[in-house]
């Protein structure tokens, strides 16, 4: 299967979000229970920071949209209380972002829970483009990247126009600012993180990956929409948020480098090219155990210093940057010799149209005669020249 055949596949059978509410487990009962009794013995229902995280992170996280909606802006360093009227729809059409806006808002359409009135799908949808719209006008000096919508819808379904605004206003400032910028270059560098966690843990993988030069393209969608984009499972994206949400900036690296590592067998069955493993890559299997990915991207997280996965990067690029190169000198050089081979060509063949010419009967006996006169000149004069007593 070669990589636009892959494309074909991932854009035909990406299905809608899965909404299916299922019963919860004896652990998800247990988990809800002690956060509801933390929340009834706290003042106002505000919890003490690095509890609320290790709540947040540990398993099932914070269970349920209920108790989402209460301490989601507490995780986002937002205060309910101080929540802004969202303007009308009208009032931000003149954006220069709206039209990208309204488009991607329009092709949403799965990420909404299915089976919902209409009036209230197109009510959400205007919610939607408002909050980001405001996000957009709010900061000028950021740009407004395909995916920002897939992490505003989440944060819109669980707390609302005005709670998923002062959120979503929070984290472009921070978690998404570097995918915020003009270009997408600091977020390119920022995937390369991946590698090195990768390297550290499983040599054999990263040499794989390495040598079918897969990239990075296939985290992208991944990293700019905390997977909201890439699950099919609202429960599972939820859970994710949570995880996100109570951990370094970061995170969203580890994760991807876990999901590489526990996945490492199966990528290592394909063949080794480009569009074999980013097609495996890209598709993400709805079984995998993401309680068991968090807890390892967590370890991972606590184990490999950003310093040094920095450095390891820097060795990366500099050696990517290195091979390029050569292997523009391999082409210069390639170039080179044809250009040669062709003029060596050409003038092979200018001298063989003019041959026939030149080498007529009637040319030759000119050339022989004037051979014949110069010889006999140069005889005569070397004779006088002798008698002269010149030598």
């Amino acid at each position: 299967m070669n990589l636009i055949e892959c494309r074909k596949l991932k854009i035909n059978h990406q299905p809608g979000l899965n909404f299916e509410i299922s019963p919860e487990s004896d652990g998800e009962i247990k988990k809800r229970l002690e956060i509801e009794k933390i929340l009834q013995q706290s003042t106002d229902q505000y919890l003490d920071l690095s509890k609320l995280r290790y709540l947040a992170v540990s398993s099932y996280g914070l269970v349920t949209d209920d108790l989402r909606r209460i301490l989601w802006p507490q995780l986002a360093g937002v205060d309910s209380a101080l929540l802004e009227r969202a303007p009308s729809l009208d009032e931000l059409q003149g954006h220069p972002e709206y039209n990208q806006v309204l488009l991607d808002v329009n092709r949403s359409l799965k990420r909404f829970p299915p089976g919902i009135p209409y009036e209230q799908r197109i009510a959400l949808q205007d919610q939607l483009t408002v909050l980001i719209l405001r996000v957009m006008r709010k900061y000028s000096n950021l740009r407004y990247y395909q995916g920002y919508h897939d992490v505003a819808v989440t944060f819109l379904l669980v707390g609302g126009e005005e709670v998923a605004y002062a959120i979503m206003k929070q984290l472009s400032t921070t978690h998404f600012s570097e995918c915020m910028q003009e270009t997408m270059e600091a977020t390119q560098r920022r995937l390369m993180f991946i590698w090195p966690i990768v390297n550290f843990e499983n040599p054999k993988l990263f040499e794989f990956l390495q040598r079918s030069a897969v990239g990075t393209l296939f985290a992208l969608p991944w990293y700019l929409t905390w997977f909201g984009h890439s699950l099919n499972s609202y429960k599972t994206v939820v859970r994710i948020y949570d995880y996100f949400l109570a951990s370094p900036m970061y995170a969203p690296i580890f994760v991807t480098a876990a999901i590489l590592l526990y996945r490492a067998d199966e990528i290592m069955l394909e063949d080794c090219d480009m569009a074999s493993v980013h097609c495996v890559l890209s598709q993400l299997p709805e079984d995998l155990p993401f309680e068991e990915l968090l807890t390892f991207s967590s370890k991972l997280y606590d184990t490999y210093s950003l310093t040094v996965i920095e450095n390891e990067v820097e060795q990366l690029l500099h050696k990517e940057k290195e091979q390029r190169r050569l292997e523009e000198m391999v082409i210069l050089e390639r170039r080179k010799k044809q250009l040669a081979r062709a003029s060596a060509a050409i003038g092979k063949s200018r001298l063989s149209q003019w041959l026939p010419i030149l080498l007529t009967p009637k040319s030759v006996i000119v050339t022989t005669a004037a051979s014949i006169v110069v010889g006999c000149c140069a005889y005569y004069y070397k004779n006088q020249y002798l008698a002269a007593g010149i030598s």
